[in-house]
């Protein structure tokens, strides 16, 4: 028996294949496949990858209830969407492709979004109980929730939502808010509203908080789905917006996070959903729990990983996040190697591509981060503002001599939180403009991205690398050669497979 977890109808579309042994055979996102960044609808090219990981035998479970949803979509006058996951699943023609013939018929699931996220982060996560923190913009009604996870004497993992909040009152849906106000796109940019805050001050606390009835208690005056209306701050800097917008959404995780504390059973803590991925703000999260688990996709594509959870129904095997697409072949470091000292720049496209939407040595963009111009030319060649910052990717020992890492991360092995460099000056290609680095950790585990580093560091004792994701802004990540040949051809850097 496979149990296959879907997300999609909406944005960032994933699908994930779990055996009935606990173990991830594929997560994956529709995105890059499609070429279309943030696809919320499944394609053939997903579904073909996945089949070949899928036996006759199979389970489908869906990351929310669509009633649900439409319930919601009515009361706040929206379109509305499919009411049957019937109708959504059927788009795709799951059941007919290859030699699936004998999928359980009519034992489509659908789980409650919020708990969909729970799942995903518990049983990906090394503890028996946790206390799971959820926040997000909006699923189906819920925007947070707060919920006691454990495992009972079967191993049968057991969820009890202790605490929460609902639509329109959504910590998530105020960070998209200041994130169209600046000019950006909302459930798309909000990560470069959270580097622009380093450039600004935060003087508008005050009237950010004037948007909320009872900020204490997360409430909102007036639904934030739309956003702010054009009289709200139109003289102010967009870069103190962003200052003052990033303040705010600490505090507000903060009280969540503080109530977690206060009401949950574990010393242990889950944090899951698209907020999780505000790196910045997870710094904070280790002043109220030492032990932490975000799984690396915490979003709405790593739903699917957490409806086919829900379908098995124990702890999964999580080992790392190369759970997608297949480049064949062993890590060319020696080519990789031999680019970095000639033109300090590679790209590389080898092996299982990540899941979650940040890269890790599978689908990334490396440099040497030593030169003073290297930001800039891989901002050019991303195409991104030149304000933007890049991540160092670090052999995990050699951290503590080059980073202060905030409690509750003594490492960050997903790009999970940021840390104050030790030397910036050294290092400039990895430093933002308030001195800190999201930084990403490899341990001794035998990747080609830990293999890549130790040959680095023995050639040159530097035991970092500057790491981005293998794209250019506005496109999703490098999914396959064919990609990788295009990134090479348009963009004049060698990517090695």
């Amino acid at each position: 028996m496979n149990y296959v977890g879907i997300s999609c109808g909406f944005h960032d579309a994933g699908l994930s294949v779990i055996d009935d042994s606990g173990n991830i055979l594929f997560a994956g996102h529709s995105e890059r496949y499609s070429k279309k960044k943030h696809d919320g609808e499944l394609c053939l090219g997903i579904i073909n990858d996945a089949h070949s990981y899928i036996n006759d035998e199979f389970e489908v479970h869906y990351y929310e209830r669509p009633y649900v949803k439409a319930i919601r979509q009515f009361f706040a006058k929206q379109p509305l969407g499919p009411f049957s996951v019937t109708e959504i699943i059927g788009n795709y023609n799951l059941f007919a492709l290859g030699s699936m013939k004998n999928p359980r018929r009519g034992s489509v699931k659908t789980h409650n979004h919020h708990l969909c996220h729970t799942a995903a982060g518990f049983q990906t996560s090394p503890y028996q109980d946790a206390t799971v923190v959820v926040i997000d913009a909006i699923g189906e009604l819920d925007t947070i929730s707060i919920w006691d996870a454990k495992y009972d004497k079967q191993g049968k993992a057991t969820y009890k939502k202790i605490w929460g909040r609902k639509y329109p009152d959504s910590i998530g849906l105020f960070y998209s808010a200041m994130t169209a106000k600046v000019g950006l796109r909302p459930l798309d940019e909000e990560y470069i509203l959270m580097g622009m805050a380093a450039y600004g001050e935060s003087l508008y606390n005050a009237d950010m908080k004037r948007l909320f009835s009872d900020f204490g208690d997360i409430k909102l005056k007036e639904n934030l789905h739309i956003g702010v209306d054009k009289t709200f701050l139109p003289e102010a800097d967009e870069m103190d917006i962003a200052a003052s917008a990033q303040q705010v959404v600490e505090q507000l995780i903060e009280i969540v996070i503080k109530k977690a504390k206060k009401l949950g059973k574990s010393d242990n803590l889950v944090y899951g959903g698209g907020v999780a991925l505000n790196c910045l703000a997870n710094r904070l999260i280790g002043q109220y729990y030492e032990n932490i688990w975000i799984m690396p996709n915490p979003g709405d594509a790593g739903n699917s990983l957490g409806a086919a959870c829900l379908g098995y129904g124990k702890k999964v095997k999580w080992t790392d996040a190369f759970l997608g697409h297949d480049i064949k072949g062993d890590c060319p470091i020696d080519s990789i190697i031999k680019e970095l000292h000639a033109n300090k720049i590679v790209g590389v496209a080898n092996g299982r591509a990540e899941f979650g939407p940040r890269a890790l040595g599978n689908r990334s963009l490396l440099a040497d981060p030593r030169g003073p111009d290297i930001k800039d030319k891989v901002n050019e060649i991303k195409r991104r503002q030149k304000f933007r910052p890049f991540a160092p990717v670090i052999l995990e020992e050699h951290t503590s001599d080059y980073f202060d890492m905030p409690d509750g991360f003594s490492d960050s092995r997903y790009m999970q939180c940021i840390a104050t460099c030790r030397n910036p000056d050294l290092f400039p290609a990895i430093v933002h403009a308030d001195g800190t680095s999201r930084v990403q950790t490899v341990p001794n585990d035998g990747s080609g991205i830990r293999r890549l580093l130790e040959r680095w560091y023995a050639e040159t004792e530097c035991p970092m690398l500057l790491n981005t994701s293998l794209n250019i802004r506005g496109e999703p990540m490098v999914n396959d050669r064919k990609d990788a040949d295009r990134f090479e051809n348009l963009y004049h850097v060698k990517v090695c497979s």
